[in-house]
């Protein structure tokens, strides 16, 4: 049961509050990933590794982060969402302070796959939170809102890691994620409300199994999942090839590469204000299929420019940039549509909706580095991820909505 102020139907925080600390807690997940990229290739150097074992670190990130999410939800719909962020950001910390302290590839390994468990709690509770409290347009335009403000971590996020390397070396950067989990754990004592009543009966095995045998056997949560998945998927399976083209390819240093990811990120949080601007006159589902016919676009680019044209910056990132420029246009109404049908089990919504997304990444960054080569790795593992995200939501827009569900769904079924 979702708690609410008196018996009124007012929520316990404002759009504005819970829009800024779902982004909050979402950011520490992609900023710690951004963060840390640009020192890849001085890694591989200082340790006097090979590239596959510092891409495993980025790897082993992703896997904490997918398979947490499937603990982490329930957890906060049984425990409650803020002593279960505090925990998890708990062990964020202290995988932030082993990664700097690591003598071995194989501790920070270690540390970067219990970063990735603590990050996780980021994107379950943050959902939820807003399921709690909201759903329809109301919950679109959080969405919309969270991922402008998210927008701004990530871009900035390699630019202050490739500097932050330069001056003080890749400890360092690990010094800075310590430092952001012990603020997430203040703003959240702060200024989070509790928003469910604890119920530990919701986190029972037999509970737990048949929640998500719910939500998997509900093919309008499953192809909607699907969307976001391989739209945002491909975003992370970037993360594993983009610095070793860029870098080790075109010849930019790490602070340069930070700066030039700006247009991924720049592109997404233009996108994320022109959705912004359009839902003032428009439903959020109409403007979905408009970010796949962009998603498309890039899909489409990714190889083409790639294997036909040499390999510059532009022709790397343009492609980038026009795929998440398609991103800003999906994500509010779909993670809308995945979890309005399920108020009582909203955390468990979020978490199985973040495990299909960095499973994607998973997966995605795992055939990246079978494939070996980058540049041959990401023209086919791009192009794939965005006709899975395609595919899905023509199957989707044909699904009925659950019985259960609030409408949300505004576009034409044809």
């Amino acid at each position: 049961m979702n708690i609410r102020n008196g018996a009124g139907a007012a929520p316990l925080m404002s759009e504005r509050r819970v829009s800024l600390l779902g982004a909050i807690l979402v950011a520490i997940g992609p900023i710690s990933m951004a963060l840390y990229t640009p020192a890849m290739p001085e890694i591989v150097r200082a340790f006097g590794t090979t590239e596959a074992a510092v891409k495993m670190t980025l790897s082993l990130y992703f896997a904490g982060f997918a398979v947490a999410q499937l603990v982490c939800g329930p957890l906060s719909d049984g425990l409650g969402r803020k002593p279960v962020t505090f925990a998890f950001m708990g062990i964020y910390a202290v995988a932030s302070l082993v990664a700097v302290l690591a003598p071995t590839v194989e501790v920070l390994i270690a540390a970067r796959f219990f970063q990735g468990v603590g990050a996780a709690a980021g994107v379950a509770i943050s959902r939820a939170l807003v399921r709690d409290l909201f759903t329809n347009e109301q919950s679109a335009r959080i969405m919309n809102l969270t991922g402008l403000i998210l927008a701004a971590g990530p871009a900035l996020a390699p630019t202050i890691g490739g500097l932050t390397m330069e001056l003080a070396g890749w400890q360092a950067i690990f010094l800075i994620m310590l430092t952001a989990g012990f603020a997430i754990v203040i703003v959240v004592q702060i200024f989070m409300h509790e928003t469910v009543e604890p119920d530990p009966s919701r986190i029972r095995p037999g509970s737990l199994l048949r929640s998500y045998g719910t939500l998997l056997a509900t093919p309008y949560f499953v192809t909607s999942g699907l969307i976001v998945a391989g739209s945002v998927g491909a975003l992370y399976t970037q993360a594993t090839i983009l610095p070793f083209i860029l870098m080790d390819d075109v010849g930019l240093t790490p602070s340069q590469f930070g700066v030039g990811m700006l247009m991924q990120t720049g592109l997404f949080f233009a996108g994320s204000l022109s959705v912004r601007f359009l839902m003032r006159r428009t439903s959020a589902w109409r403007l979905v299929p408009v970010g796949l016919s962009f998603i498309a676009a890039g899909s489409l680019l990714v190889p083409l420019l790639l294997n036909t044209a040499p390999l510059s910056f532009l022709s790397v990132m343009g492609p980038v940039g026009v795929y998440a420029y398609g991103i800003a246009f999906v994500m509010p109404a779909m993670l809308t549509a995945s979890l309005a049908p399920f108020p009582r089990i909203a955390g468990s919504a979020s978490s199985l909706g973040g495990f299909m997304q960095m499973g994607a990444g998973l997966l995605g960054g795992s055939v990246a580095a079978l494939i070996g080569e980058p540049v041959l790795a990401m023209s086919t593992v791009v192009p794939a991820m965005g006709a899975t995200a395609i595919l899905s939501w023509l199957l989707w827009r044909r699904m009925p909505e659950p019985a259960h569900a609030s409408p949300v769904r505004t576009i034409p079924d044809a």
